[in-house]
């Protein structure tokens, strides 16, 4: 087994997380190889370091250590993927620091693969397709640069569900839903219940709760507003889309495989995460 280690190194634990999980790989003969940009700063590891995209190909998974902005990255890749919690919540982490020694179900392969559904969102401009990406978390249309709400209209399988006037529309995935639409009063679902989440941000409605589509569903968001909105993948950099432009959502061909070594149930790690932000 070939493992490809992305640390985010700008967590403060990053760096003695991923010394760690390279001498814990190495006591257990599992290969590793880490980004050869990171020799100098990771000089200390014994590890293989080699350009990026051939690191990526050879791995047979990935291990990133970070936050949920480095797990979701690494997710992208179409390996399978064992985040290792180097952040704060980390709530897509499948280990935590301090449980290194279940590495060893990799070397014996008693682990599980969750396989959770992704996003293809495609913008457009009145004219022309402008950008098309894949997510796994959420697709956040919002306002731009100007405090003030804009209003987007949205389609569901070319059939209109609403306009809103609003900060912002959020579509999730069950993965996504612990994430900005939780915190945007939208519903946790579990992952193992596919389908789309459309969350409304401070809208000006008295119609402003999430609704929830089948997972095969294609939604379309609208600009009408005359500045337009700026649409963003997984937190990623924005899109701006003009007035009269339009992004569709919808599931996309592939799905993002996460390894999974302990036996916590969803709600399990649910409240493990989540107690600590409770009020």
């Amino acid at each position: 087994m070939k493992t490809a280690i992305i640390p985010n190194l700008t967590r403060k634990n990053a760096y003695d997380v991923t010394v760690s999980l390279c001498k814990k790989l190495r006591e257990l003969g599992i290969t590793y190889m880490l980004d050869e940009q990171l020799n100098g700063e990771l000089s200390e590891v014994d590890a293989d370091f080699l350009p990026f995209e051939k690191m990526i190909d050879e791995c047979d998974i990935i291990i990133p250590a970070g936050g949920d902005g480095t797990i979701l990255h690494a997710a992208k890749f179409g390996k399978p993927v064992l985040g290792i919690n180097a952040g704060r919540i980390a709530f897509m982490a499948g280990l935590e620091p301090t449980e290194l020694d279940l590495l060893t179900h990799l070397k014996d392969g008693s682990y599980k693969t969750d396989k959770r559904m992704m996003l293809t969102a495609t913008a457009n401009d009145s004219q022309k397709e402008i950008a098309c990406t894949h997510c796994i978390n959420d697709v956040v249309a919002a306002r731009g640069e100007q405090i003030k709400m804009v209003e987007i209209s949205v389609e569901c399988d070319n059939r209109p569900i609403n306009d809103y006037f609003t900060d912002g529309i959020i579509i999730a995935t069950p993965t996504g839903s612990t994430a900005y639409n939780l915190s945007a009063g939208g519903p946790v679902v579990d992952p193992e219940i596919e389908s789309l989440l459309l969350t409304p941000v401070c809208t000006h409605s008295l119609f402003s709760r999430t609704l929830i589509f089948k997972p095969d569903a294609k939604l379309t968001l609208k600009a009408l507003s005359e500045e337009g909105m700026r649409v963003s993948c997984d937190g990623g950099e924005p899109i701006n889309i003009p007035c009269g432009g339009f992004i569709t959502v919808e599931r996309a061909p592939m799905d993002a495989e996460f390894i999974r070594i302990k036996a916590d149930a969803f709600h399990d790690i649910l409240n493990n995460k989540l107690a600590q932000r409770r009020l």
